[in-house]
């Protein structure tokens, strides 16, 4: 170890280490009156000891007086247990330097070529100079910030009197020679960050840090730059939408830019359907400004993409896509002695229609209505199977989407229409092999059945005719020029928070989410069809061209023509007034009889397809 970087870690980070206990009391009793004076906690006191333990056991970030008492009583643990040379030994090889680079070693290599023994001054000072801000100060990145802090850390080395002021002024002028840019490790992206964190969880710490490993994961590279490319563009364009007036994204920002920090996001999650292996991970527009993974991380309202669980719980009980239902206002019980009335986007309703129409055009009023005469309980096992968890609350709202959820979990939960009613673990990592050829983990794929198979095919024929004329997503096929067999389903949550769109194909399923990391208004009208749908066809359009083609998506088993009641869904009799012929698969044939729904509610006029109705759906 060159003695020329150990001088500078311990100017820049803590220059007392040799003389304290863990804890640096005069450093304490600094911040904590610039901390008092600013009535929050504006600077911390953490020493190398407390890093390590901070670092080492992945205590929480924030900054609170709870997290600082929990290092510092580790700390103390660490100063008893090892020798000061060897809590340094364990700090330098454990720190990250950015672009991906974790230790002294790794650093040096991957920005100089050349081993820690043989950093020059300069070099060590600017490594240093990158431990309190790793992503925003890689010199592969950001040169000239990189550059100035090192000159801040050789001028602090020269006041604490580690090396003199004429060496430090002969560093300062000394040119930074990185290693080229076709020989540059790759640095993070939202994959490597995400493949790092199912490592921590899939291997021992000791197996990673020893290196040599090789990791295979299941992302299709050229879907992956496709669907990145896709979110930049079209994310693009809304900004440039009339009624849009937020902060708009500048790629040539600095990372850590202020103004960047508010700029419309979103996130892309494609999944294999065959195997569950993720083929897309796509966390926000740009890793170097903002690491955090909205696909994993981001829980937000999933809105009406959650309607298609409600229609296929209804399938799987007996009741068709062309059974009557109302679209007439409801009101239920709410809290504080209140009524629950939930609107259609439209603010009108459409009378009684075939069940399917509450899908293909996302009516509130028919779904709500259907998912409380299936019962809350019961659609909410379907979501259980399904992967969304016990994240749905007990209440009626809960059928219109109004809980959270990340695109990676609602995304996998979609493969079930496309599987037949069988959810398959999504998985990033396939296979860890050591340098030697020895398998250290190989993913088993598991499937879990979420769904009848005929209930899967059924929901997913409606969720085609969402993406044909007179669906909530028609302008994929009308404007944005999908033109293979596919499903899916819009979704939009209150004053147009959150816009997404999630479907499939025979081969892929995929989900798009698009807002603000705090929550507020995208646009006005900001529908998922208008903000996400766009993403979504230009990632299955690459998707269908390159490796995964689009096919009709097979049923289970023959189907068979059926003439059924629109009230009660049983098989029609010669006394049956309404009903209708519908091709089902083998396991949703009904099994019952209807006695003869004589009387049965007849369809009120669609009022819509008039012309005043035409009009309003255009512009919308």
């Amino acid at each position: 170890m060159a003695d020329s970087f150990i001088k500078a870690l311990l100017t820049r980070e803590d220059s007392r280490f040799y003389w304290h206990g863990g804890i640096d009391w005069i450093s304490v009793a600094r911040a904590a009156q610039v901390n008092w004076k600013a009535e929050s906690i504006e600077q911390g006191a953490s020493t190398l000891t407390m890093q390590l333990a901070r670092n080492a056991l992945d205590l929480d970030l924030d900054r609170t007086y709870g997290r600082k008492l929990l290092e510092a009583a580790l700390a103390k643990r660490i100063e008893w247990r090892f020798s000061k040379d060897e809590i340094l030994e364990l700090y330098m090889n454990r720190i990250y330097f950015g672009s991906g680079l974790y230790g002294i070693e790794r650093a040096s290599q991957g920005y100089f070529k050349k081993p820690a023994r043989d950093l020059t001054l300069s070099e060590s000072a600017l490594l240093a100079g990158l431990i309190r801000a790793p992503s925003n100060l890689s010199p592969f990145r950001n040169p000239e910030d990189a550059v100035a802090e090192r000159d801040v850390v050789l001028h602090r080395m020269a006041e604490e009197r580690r090396i003199t002021r004429e060496e430090a002024d002969a560093a300062k002028l000394e040119p930074i020679r990185l290693r080229p840019e076709n020989e540059r490790v790759a640095e993070l992206d939202y994959v490597k960050e995400a493949v790092h964190r199912e490592l921590d969880l899939l291997l021992d710490p000791k197996r990673i840090e020893a290196g040599g490993l090789t990791v295979r994961v299941t992302i299709d590279r050229g879907l992956q730059e496709a669907a990145e490319a896709a979110l930049g563009k079209r994310l693009q364009e809304v900004e440039q939408l009339p009624g849009y007036d937020h902060p708009h994204w500048n790629p040539r920002a600095k990372p850590g830019d202020p103004e960047q920090a508010n700029v419309l996001q979103g996130a892309i999650v494609a999944i294999d359907n065959e195997t569950g292996g993720t083929l897309v991970l796509v966390g926000g527009r740009d890793f170097a400004t903002s690491s955090f993974n909205r696909a994993w991380d981001a829980k937000r309202q999933v809105g009406s993409t959650f309607k298609p669980f409600v229609y296929a719980t209804a399938f799987s009980h007996g009741i068709l896509p062309g059974a009557w239902e109302s679209d007439a206002p409801v009101s239920l019980p709410g809290g504080n002695g209140r009524s629950w009335t939930p609107q259609n986007s439209d603010g009108g309703n459409l009378g009684t229609q075939p069940l399917k129409v509450g899908l293909i055009r996302s009516r509130n009023t028919m779904s709500v209505r259907l998912g409380m005469r299936i019962g809350v309980d019961t659609v909410r096992e379907t979501a259980r199977a399904a992967g969304l968890g016990d994240q749905l609350p007990d209440s009626p709202v809960a059928l219109l989407g109004a809980f959270e959820a990340d695109p990676w979990t609602l995304t996998a939960a979609y493969t079930i229409f496309p599987n037949q009613g069988i959810r398959k673990r999504a998985y990033l990592i396939s296979r860890i092999e050591t340098r030697e050829g020895e398998v250290v983990f190989a993913n088993t794929p598991l499937t879990f059945p979420a769904l009848s198979p005929g209930a899967a095919w059924l929901t997913a024929q409606v969720l085609g005719e969402v993406i044909a004329e007179g669906g909530t997503a028609s302008s994929a096929r009308t404007t944005l020029g999908l033109d293979f067999p596919a499903y899916g389903k819009t979704g939009t949550t209150d004053d147009y928070r959150d816009a997404w769109f999630a479907g499939f194909t025979g081969k892929v399923t995929c989900g798009v989410w698009v807002g603000f990391d705090q929550p507020t208004t995208i646009m006005s009208r900001g529908y998922g069809s208008k903000l996400a749908l766009p993403v979504w066809v230009d990632v299955m359009k690459h998707a269908h061209a390159h490796g995964h083609p689009a096919a009709e998506l097979s049923p289970p088993g023959q189907l068979q023509t059926t003439s059924v009641c629109r009230v009660c869904s049983g098989l029609a009799s010669r006394w049956t007034a309404q009903a209708y012929t519908i091709q089902l698969p083998p396991d949703s044939v009904p099994s019952t009889v209807c006695r003869g729904h004589v009387l049965a509610a007849r369809p009120q006029k669609d009022r819509s397809q008039g012309f005043f109705g035409k009009l309003f759906r255009k512009f919308r």
